[in-house]
C-alpha cells in the first residue's frame, strides 16, 4: 500500500488523513488474500490501538470502500467482507472467488478468462464492460477428497 498516494487521495477528496484510516489499511495490507469482516478488522486494529471504537471501524471502512482503497465483497451469505483493492488500477475487474459449499472457504485468482467475451461485447455491441464479478460455487479439492473417501 503506496501511504502517500493514499494520503493525496483523501486530501484530494477533502478528507482528513487520520491515523485511524491509515491503520485500517495497514492492517488490510498485512492479510493479503483474506476476506475480513468489520468486526475482524476491528479485531485486527485493536491489537495496536485498544483505545479504536468499533464505530469509528465502520466509518472507516466505508469511506475506505467508497474511495476504492478496499473492495466490498459478497459471498451471498449476508456478511459484508473487505479485502485490499487494486489502488489508482483501472484492472480492477481481473479479479474473481472459487467459494467451497461444503468448508465455505473462499479463494480468489487472478486470471481474467472474460476478456475475449469483453471483446466480443465491445466489437459486437458497442458495449464496454469496465467492471465484473466473478463467484463460482463448487467444492474444494480437500471437500472434495474427503467425499470421495466417504463413498468408499
Amino acid at each position: 500500500m503506496n501511504e502517500e498516494y493514499v494520503k493525496n487521495l483523501l486530501r484530494n477528496k477533502g478528507l482528513k488523513v487520520t491515523s485511524q484510516r491509515l491503520l485500517v489499511l495497514e492492517v488490510m495490507a498485512g492479510h493479503p488474500g483474506e476476506h475480513l469482516t468489520t468486526e475482524e478488522i476491528y479485531d485486527l486494529v485493536r491489537i495496536s490501538c485498544p483505545e479504536i471504537g468499533l464505530a469509528t471501524i465502520y466509518r472507516t471502512v466505508q469511506i475506505l470502500s467508497d474511495l476504492h482503497l478496499i473492495d466490498k465483497v459478497s459471498f451471498d451469505d449476508g456478511i459484508a467482507r473487505y479485502e485490499l483493492g487494486d489502488e489508482g488500477s483501472d484492472m480492477r475487474h481481473h479479479h474473481h472467488h472459487v467459494i467451497c459449499l461444503k468448508c465455505k472457504s473462499v479463494s480468489s485468482f487472478e486470471d481474467d478468462l472474460l476478456e475475449q467475451l469483453e471483446d466480443a461485447l465491445k466489437d459486437r455491441m458497442g458495449f464496454e464492460v469496465v467492471d465484473h464479478e466473478v463467484k463460482l460455487y463448487g467444492y474444494c479439492s480437500k471437500c472434495r477428497n474427503k467425499t470421495e473417501i466417504d463413498k468408499e
